[in-house]
């Protein structure tokens, strides 16, 4: 009996180390930051409440707001296209092609790459002079210009693009998953009745990969909300602020402004979106289990 109970003991306290990191270092942490948004803290942190001041201030910051409209732009178009060129990535695939494998891991490489590294090598093939359109002008073509990383209205998109590039892989490697969970028997009707492809996946295909684009969107949308690597390697949230993003705007007021207070709002406001795609996932992931 007491052998029992210990082997039943033993998953539980495998568990436990992991239970109390995320117990400490991330709900203790955000804890903590929303505790410190509401205090007048600069340098260091401080006791001295003032309520909701630090939010009054975060969002009267022309700053703030330009991140937050840089990112929803940045998020809309960087969502849309890697699930768009995902799926038709893993559409491809799924047709069974010569070289498969060597195919999904090409598309899969760009993932494996950090953020940072992503960010410099497109830096390089953006940057006027260099890459494409140095590569292009010695094609013959000396007038073309390619300055988007340079131009206030352009740089966000440029972020887009790579970030894109990288996690589109991602997206065609869940996708494809999806698309291998379908019953084939579904594509030999199809085929009977005269059905066109593309009305299969629209009308078939897509609703029974509902749980996987929702997954992919929840992986996208964290993907969003913590942008920052890309934006520093490529343009350092220029030119000037063009391309700042709410998580460069909070590290440079945690650490080089010396601003812990409207860090710590800043932060908790970008919380929020996340827990409100997180809840209802969790919700209906809940409620499917007990179904």
């Amino acid at each position: 009996m007491l052998a029992r109970r210990l082997s039943k003991l033993i998953p539980h306290a495998a568990l436990l180390p992991m239970a109390l990191t995320v117990l400490f270092a991330y709900v203790g942490a955000a804890l903590w930051t929303l505790r410190t948004s509401f205090t007048a803290a600069r340098t260091f942190p401080s006791e001295k409440w003032i309520g909701l001041a630090q939010y009054l201030r975060l969002f009267d910051n022309e700053r703030w707001l330009l991140s937050l409209n840089n990112l929803a732009v940045y998020g809309v178009l960087f969502i849309l296209a890697s699930m768009l060129i995902g799926f038709l990535l893993a559409v491809f695939i799924d047709q069974h092609v010569r070289g498969e494998g060597l195919l999904r891991t090409v598309f899969l490489y760009p993932y494996a790459m950090s953020f940072i590294a992503t960010g410099l090598v497109w830096q390089w093939l953006l940057t006027p002079g260099n890459g494409i359109e140095g590569a292009v002008r010695q094609l013959g073509f000396p007038g073309f210009r390619l300055e988007w990383i340079i131009d206030q209205d352009m740089a966000v998109y440029t972020i887009v693009v790579a970030t894109v590039w990288q996690a589109a892989g991602l997206v065609m490697a869940l996708m494809l998953a999806g698309l291998r969970g379908i019953d084939p028997e579904i594509w030999k009707a199809a085929r009977l009745d005269g059905i066109p492809p593309w009305r299969v996946y629209v009308s078939i295909v897509l609703p029974m990969l509902g749980p996987t684009i929702a997954t992919v969107f929840l992986l996208l949308s964290t993907a969003v909300v913590k942008l920052y690597d890309a934006v520093v390697a490529m343009t350092q949230g220029g030119p000037g602020i063009a391309s700042e993003v709410p998580a460069k705007f909070i590290m440079d007021h945690l650490f080089l402004r010396s601003n812990i207070g409207l860090a710590s709002a800043g932060a908790v406001t970008m919380l929020i979106p996340v827990l409100a795609v997180l809840a209802p996932y969790a919700y209906a992931r809940s409620r499917r289990r007990h179904a």
